[in-house]
């Protein structure tokens, strides 16, 4: 009798599961594409300096290029170098393998076969073309519309490259985190500007530390399966694994005016060296040559809005742990 119930019950979860897996197999790339449709009216300005702004952003402060080279080029980025953004960067987390795309202007493996709308919709709300939600690895949903557009404009007047890159990989549990909608569209938490004036003000630094460098992005812990911020915004405590696959872990310092965090003391002096300083550690996933780039008003700026930031206690032992350790 006992045997039998036993097998009744076992039966019963294994149809459980079944059920379960099935499920989200068939209904875990369910699209937001109705929800926020495409826009067709998209239209951005072509001029010299409109297309001026956004390589600069693109290769500066937002620092696409980071992620949009191949990880063989990264350091030829780093060198000032125009590497086409022919994608191939991969990031392996729970929810599975992501690949950055090509953003060249190719219209079979690029964002030639994506109209402006797609794209805009892409850099403003996380959707993509297929109208998947996708993580949160693009800061931009915050961005000034005029920033959006300029990049918009670059990256439509670049020159084609034909590369393919692997497709997104999601594990079982990232189609089970999508199925549940864990990873959603990006909604701006305020309003967007239509343009951002540049100054040595905390308001123009929380914009480029929130909107456009994702300095919030890393240096919050964060869930990596869903992407959600999980600890106080600029507190630290997010670990990555090194850029070049040599087993080093680097744990994002804490920036905000606590005594545990790494810029208690700094004077804006010693801000702006440090960050025109670029790398340590040739490994830190940081991409320092991107920030190095940024003028003294824009560094000046984000140095003042961090400073503004109520303290938070958060200790973070070592920033960089060899392998082994």
């Amino acid at each position: 009798m006992i045997k039998k119930v036993l097998l009744g019950i076992v039966g019963v979860v294994l149809l459980i599961f079944i059920f379960i897996f099935t499920y989200i197999n068939l209904s875990w790339d369910k699209g937001y594409a109705a929800e926020f449709p495409v826009s067709s009216d998209i239209q951005y300005p072509t001029d010299s300096a409109t297309i001026a702004r956004g390589k600069y952003l693109v290769y500066g402060p937002a620092h696409c290029a980071h992620c949009h080279v191949p990880q063989n080029k990264i350091a030829a980025v780093e060198k000032g170098q125009e590497v086409a953004l022919t994608g191939g960067f991969g990031i392996d987390i729970p929810p599975g393998v992501f690949w950055a795309p090509n953003i060249t202007t190719d219209e079979e493996t690029g964002i030639g076969r994506y109209s402006d709308g797609e794209i805009y919709r892409m850099l403003r709300h996380n959707v993509r073309p297929n109208g998947l939600a996708a993580i949160d690895f693009m800061p931009f949903i915050n961005m000034s519309e005029e920033d959006v557009l300029s990049i918009i404009a670059y990256l439509r007047s670049t020159k084609p490259v034909r590369t393919k890159v692997m497709n997104t990989e999601y594990t079982f549990l990232g189609k089970a985190i999508m199925t549940a909608g864990m990873i959603k569209p990006g909604i701006p938490d305020e309003p967007v500007p239509e343009s951002v004036t540049k100054e040595p003000t905390i308001e123009y630094g929380k914009y480029l530390a929130y909107a456009v460098a994702n300095c919030r992005g890393c240096h919050t812990n964060r869930d990596l399966q869903t992407g959600e911020y999980t600890g106080p915004y600029y507190a630290g405590g997010l670990v990555f694994d090194d850029n070049l696959g040599n087993g080093w872990k680097f744990t994002t310092p804490n920036l905000t005016d606590h005594e545990t965090g790494v810029m208690k003391n700094w004077t804006e002096t010693m801000f702006i060296t440090r960050m025109k300083g670029g790398r340590v550690y040739e490994n830190s996933p940081m991409p320092w040559a991107s920030f190095a780039s940024m003028d003294t008003v824009e560094l000046t700026a984000i140095y003042r809005y961090l400073k503004s930031l109520d303290p938070v206690e958060n200790k973070i032992a070592r920033t960089a742990v060899p392998p082994g350790q």
